[in-house]
């Protein structure tokens, strides 16, 4: 007999399911550089209601995404651990849920972000819904440069929020967040998939470490990005952007990410691709903070 004072798993509910589904923690980094991108584009006062609308649309059609990723990998997600207790994978909400809920989010996010924020905004989202989940979604199963495909829209975000204060996408200073933003997720998603190379290979996703068994490869694209990033983290400041004082912390933050790739390029196990993935979501929060900060 079960012991009474032993935890029992706690039951899934509906919303939680749809809190997963829709990878409402994840989405928080999503929201936050959109926000960052429309302060970045401010030259005035901000107006709070429609930064406000900006976030919550950029929201929306973020979780929209997710689901569909969700649906469409429902397959192998059961075939990782990771993931196998996602709901549409576990069988607790049915694929036609999943793609209803979807498809609600993503237009509900759209329409608030061309009533709310402008067409503009509203068509960078576009666009990063689609190459979220009708390119990087399925080009996964294929190659491994999938994750390269799958960085650009994730460094779009900043532009939706570019765009929503009125800044115009023609010029360099937008580009220079996308960038930075692209950039960022190679290592960062590389140590991931280092340390889920395991389940990666049982659900036969071509992520580099597992087609990379030995990780040299792998080592050496997260030492090339990390290296990359630190002269275009200087682009804000050399584009007038930003202060001296965000390029001296660029400086430092891109040196400290770099001594963490270059150990997992080094010597590559668990533990360093762990400490690399530390310094990235380290690294980027800090960054931003000081883009914000030293902001002209």
């Amino acid at each position: 007999m079960q012991s009474q004072d032993m935890a029992l798993p706690r039951a899934h509910t509906r919303f939680d399911d749809v809190i997963t589904l829709t990878k409402v923690r994840v989405n928080t980094l999503v929201v936050a550089t959109t926000a960052g991108g429309y302060f970045m584009a401010s030259s005035s006062a901000i107006d709070p209601v429609r930064l406000a609308v900006t976030c919550l649309g950029t929201a929306l059609v973020a979780s929209g995404a997710a689901a569909i990723n969700q649906v469409h990998e429902r397959d192998t997600d059961r075939l990782m651990d990771r993931t196998r207790l996602r709901p549409v994978a576990d069988g607790r909400m049915a694929p036609a849920e999943g793609r209803t809920i979807a498809a609600l989010l993503s237009l509900a996010g759209l329409l608030i972000l061309w009533f709310g924020a402008g067409a503009s905004a509203s068509i960078v989202a576009l666009v990063t819904l689609l190459s979220y989940a009708a390119v990087y979604t399925p080009l996964k199963r294929r190659t491994s440069f999938a994750t390269v495909i799958g960085a650009v829209p994730g460094a779009l975000p900043p532009l939706i929020g570019w765009a929503a204060a009125g800044g115009s996408l023609a010029i360099p200073a937008p580009w220079a967040l996308f960038l930075i933003m692209f950039l960022w997720q190679l290592p960062h998603f590389l140590a991931i998939a280092w340390m889920y190379r395991e389940d990666y290979a049982r659900a036969g996703l071509q992520m580099l470490p597992v087609v990379d068994k030995q990780g040299v490869l792998t080592g050496h694209q997260a030492l090339l990005w990390a290296v990359t990033i630190i002269p275009m983290s200087e682009l804000p400041y050399l584009l007038g952007m930003t202060d001296a004082v965000y390029a001296i912390a660029a400086l430092v933050l891109g040196s400290a990410q770099l001594v963490m790739a270059f150990r997992f390029a080094m010597r590559r196990t668990n533990a360093t691709a762990r400490a690399l993935f530390y310094a990235s979501i380290t690294y980027l929060p800090l960054l931003w903070l000081f883009m914000g900060f030293g902001r002209r």
